[in-house]
């Protein structure tokens, strides 16, 4: 799962993206209106978690831009303004949720999340491969009724591999879905994280490498 944070407060954004980062998923941050387009552009996030206060191009305008390209990018507005009729106006634009500030961080994690399971309707909330079941809610995966000591990326890995349903995901693809932009596109992160997961997945082996195409469970 990719997200990206859009807040100028830079402390807030900082501690978002920390926290969502330790819950697995993939951070991108942008301060401004300006630089959330540019980064919408380049990479296909989930979730764009976006602050309505923005300075400069309000995220009123980011919103209605990210609509008008025809993204599937779902967008979680907040802001500090949390009456009845802010909320309708930031929902009008298209927004798909809607939180006022102070929040509790859990709840965002859960909306986030809420809204990516939306996006994909026929996404079981466990997934499955033979004795191997991943509990996408809860973040934790067993194998043969064993609970598996996986980290947040090794998660979400496992997670995009099932999510597959046999089919082969490209190292490009895990780079892009389960790394934010501070990765190294030429480092072989991707090739040691699956093989860190395969070691911990035991006998017999789950994930298969397709030659010059990638994995698939």
């Amino acid at each position: 799962m990719r997200v990206l944070i859009v807040e100028d407060h830079e402390e807030l954004a900082a501690t978002l993206a920390l926290g969502l980062r330790r819950e697995g998923m993939a951070v991108d941050v942008a301060h401004d209106g300006a630089g959330a387009l540019s980064r919408t552009a380049l990479h296909d996030y989930d979730v764009v978690v976006l602050d309505r206060d923005l300075p400069g191009m309000r995220g009123d305008d980011v919103c209605r831009a990210l609509v008008e390209r025809g993204t599937r990018t779902c967008v979680l507005m907040l802001t500090a303004a949390g009456a009845i009729e802010d909320r309708v106006e930031g929902l009008t634009l298209g927004a798909d949720d809607y939180m006022p500030k102070p929040f509790a961080f859990a709840e965002l994690v859960a909306r986030v999340r809420a809204l990516v399971r939306r996006a994909q309707p026929g996404l079981p909330p466990v997934l499955a491969a033979g004795d191997l079941r991943l509990d996408c809610a809860q973040r934790i995966a067993r194998r043969g009724g064993h609970r598996l000591e996986l980290s947040p990326k090794e998660l979400a890995v496992l997670e995009l591999l099932l999510t597959a349903e046999g089919a082969v995901v490209s190292p490009e693809e895990l780079l892009e879905r389960v790394w934010d932009e501070a990765a190294d596109p030429f480092s072989n992160v991707v090739k040691v994280t699956v093989s860190r997961l395969r070691r911990k997945l035991g006998d017999p082996p789950l994930i298969e490498t397709v030659p010059h195409a990638g994995y698939r469970i």
